[in-house]
């Protein structure tokens, strides 16, 4: 028997899709109650506010992809390296898609600039903490300077993540793909 899915549930799916397409502040909590079909009791019930309903929206996205760093290591056990790359040509495949809308943290950071903002530093934090995991990850790998590895292909991924945004029929995220294996690759030719 399926499991019927909470007011909570629907709020947080229907925020989930609208603060993803839209933008966080271009979707209000009217709007959310009416298509995700609660009552406003129900909502408030849930979210007492809209930053409260932002956070879990980035808590989401943030198990969303640290999923899928255990999608890579499932998909490949016996090798932190080949899971790497695995993880770099799912970045990839996630920009091909017809509604991809670039990093949901960087969108909600340009959205929020104050620094002390909520969500601001809700997405900040969620940002750093996956990647951190990629740091792990390359460490892992026995790969040398394992930080710097991981800034170097997280500021090479959200270069991609605008430009696969803004260039959608011209862009080509196998070249980030491409990209982010010769660089790591090369952590790995000098740490032999």
């Amino acid at each position: 028997m399926e499991k019927k899915e909470t007011a909570k549930e629907r709020i947080l799916r229907v925020a989930n899709e609208l603060f993803y397409h839209e933008g966080v502040r271009a979707v209000g909590i009217d709007r959310i109650i009416h298509e995700s079909g609660v009552a406003k009791a129900s909502f408030y019930r849930s979210f007492a506010t809209k930053d409260d309903l932002v956070a879990e929206y980035l808590e989401q996205r943030r198990l969303q992809f640290l999923a899928n760093i255990e999608h890579a290591r499932k998909e490949h056990p016996e090798s932190s390296f080949e899971q790497l790359l695995f993880l770099m040509d799912y970045l990839a495949e996630r920009m091909k898609r017809p509604a991809y809308r670039g990093c949901s943290f960087m969108n909600t950071i340009v959205e929020f600039p104050e620094t002390e903002h909520p969500n601001h530093v809700k997405a900040l934090a969620s940002r750093s903490d996956i990647w951190d995991e990629v740091t792990l990850l390359i460490q892992e790998a026995g790969l040398p300077n394992p930080h710097d590895l991981s800034e170097q292909i997280r500021m090479l991924w959200s270069g991609a993540a605008m430009v696969a945004y803004i260039n959608k029929a011209d862009f080509k995220p196998e070249l980030f793909s491409v990209a982010a294996k010769t660089l790591i690759n090369s952590h790995r030719v000098s740490a032999d």
